[in-house]
């Protein structure tokens, strides 16, 4: 499991992000204090606090690369 910071401060960027890590076959998981949401969710990513970065672990054995680089627009 790898975990990185990302901002996802507008309506926008949720859409291209969830957009970009539907392409994947991991799992995702966004955490914010002590909730825990499904990042390829829309409606969950939503009701989280959006105004400061968010930890995004990513569940993958290989192929972590490719991840980060699509998630570089994303990343703080």
């Amino acid at each position: 499991m790898k975990t990185v910071q990302i901002s996802l401060n507008s309506i926008d960027k949720v859409k291209s992000f969830v957009n970009d890590i539907t392409k994947f076959d991991y799992d995702f998981d966004l955490v914010s204090g002590r909730y825990v949401i499904d990042a390829k969710s829309i409606m969950g990513i939503f009701s989280l606090d959006l105004s400061k970065p968010i930890d995004l672990n990513i569940h993958a054995e290989g192929g972590v690369d490719e991840v980060l680089e699509c998630l570089k627009p994303y990343m703080v």
